[in-house]
């Protein structure tokens, strides 16, 4: 809606002014708490419309200004004693229920669009070959870039550091954090610290029988973007899964038709391990430290991987189901949880050890893991009374940038890059 300016005539303002937020999320409704918030509106993230008509777009001199935001807070971190949120809203998912049971009851089968029938999507197939062959170069470009890029992790809590020397940011969280008053015990990072692992058991057919506790070890456990992309259509001889040329069929919750249940093949031996190039597992002793010349590219070449993983992911996502426990950080690609019996955080007695399964988000597929900004590896370790002038990024992020790579533009505002951080006697005097 435009309202005309009275005192100014033919020139027109917009009624509201509002900008979109920043959304890695593989659907546009998810919760608050895994997004990064909303900009402040009408100061620093307005976008501005002047033009001299009543048609702006057919007008030639139609101006567009656009200002980004300057910083904005990560995520606030979850507590361990309540359940994560529901990425959809708990209404929509009743409201969703009512309807399948509603026609069940009728006695009217449930419609099923691929990929949610069993079939391919066949415009997705090459997304999931690019992710992959960008997951590849990811974990080469990482373990290089880790040979020259100094990075330490605690062994006591989760917290990753990128620099010559770890923090004074007394934030541990470890078991015995309270006898060393939060301090980190820093050690020699790896690269799992930087690209945290996140596995799925790999299913031949991810419509047949669930994962039990008792055959758990049957079935092998490979990193979840590879089985994403699996089952999207990727083919791995080493992992082979179902392909189905009649859909699925169901009735409410209880599938009437699935084709059968088919053995899976006998895969081929071969001297190397399947995963020597999608794991992360040994990564930097299988790849030489660059030379120096070849740093800055490698960087940028990791970075630019990196995003591409992230835009695939979110974009199978939207269509391919993936499950994630709301208690524990288990994840399960497939139309259904299985139910194997090791969650072990708040009130698993309740659930015997079940996890509690829910639309999984991007974060939790593909962890950004975020860690201090550093403009200087060299310089003078953080503290904690200045933490508040500090930024944050991914660890990969930061990683890269250390080594030459331009900063995506989505990551400048969490970095903070235009404070300036004050001495320690000049922090006490900000208001």
């Amino acid at each position: 809606m435009l309202l005309v300016s009275p005192p100014c005539r033919g020139v027109v303002y917009p009624h509201s002014i509002a900008s979109n937020p920043i959304d890695f999320s593989a659907r546009g409704s998810y919760a608050l708490a895994f997004q990064i918030p909303r900009p402040i509106l009408k100061k620093e993230c307005s976008m501005r419309f002047v033009c001299f008509n009543q048609k702006p777009k057919q007008h030639p001199n139609f101006k567009k200004r656009h200002v980004s935001t300057q910083n904005v807070d990560l995520p606030p971190v979850l507590p361990k004693n309540k359940k994560k949120p529901y990425p959809i809203p708990f209404k929509q998912i009743q409201e969703a229920a009512k309807k399948d049971k509603k026609l069940a009851q009728m006695g009217i089968e449930k419609h099923l669009d691929p990929p949610k029938n069993g079939l391919l999507v066949p415009t997705l197939v090459p997304v999931a070959y690019e992710v992959i062959d960008n997951w590849k170069l990811l974990i080469k470009g990482l373990a290089q870039l880790l040979h020259v890029v100094p990075v330490f992790a605690c062994s006591e809590c989760a917290a990753v550091h990128v620099a010559s020397a770890g923090h004074n940011i007394r934030d541990c969280s470890g078991p015995t954090s309270s006898q060393r008053r939060g301090s980190h015990l820093w050690v020699k990072g790896t690269i799992n610290d930087v690209l945290v692992p996140v596995e799925s058991y790999h299913m031949y057919d991810p419509f047949g029988r669930r994962i039990k506790h008792e055959s758990r070890f049957d079935f092998e456990r490979i990193p979840a973007v590879v089985e994403l992309c699996v089952q999207a259509g990727v083919e791995i001889p080493e992992y082979p899964s179902r392909r189905r040329t009649q859909p699925v069929r169901m009735m409410g919750k209880r599938v009437i038709d699935r084709g059968g249940y088919v053995k899976e093949p006998d895969t081929p031996c071969s001297s190397t391990s399947p995963l020597a190039d999608l794991d992360t597992l040994g990564a930097c002793e299988r790849y030489p430290p660059p030379t120096p010349e070849k740093v800055p590219k490698i960087a940028q070449e990791t970075m630019d991987a990196y995003e591409k993983v992230r835009w695939g992911v979110t974009k199978l996502m939207r269509e391919y189901t993936v499950k994630a426990c709301g208690y524990c950080s288990e994840v399960h690609v497939g139309p259904w949880g299985h139910s194997v019996k090791l969650c072990g955080e708040f009130k698993h007695q309740w659930r015997d050890g079940k996890h509690g399964w829910q639309d999984a988000l991007v974060e939790e597929v593909l962890p950004p893991n975020y860690v201090w900004h550093v403009r200087d590896l060299k310089g003078t370790p953080l503290t904690g009374n200045l933490k508040r002038f500090y930024g944050k990024a991914p660890a990969l992020v930061e990683v890269c940038m250390h080594s030459g790579a331009r900063v995506p533009q989505c990551y400048k505002a969490m970095m903070r890059l235009d404070i300036i951080v004050p001495d320690s006697q000049e922090a006490d005097m900000v208001a």
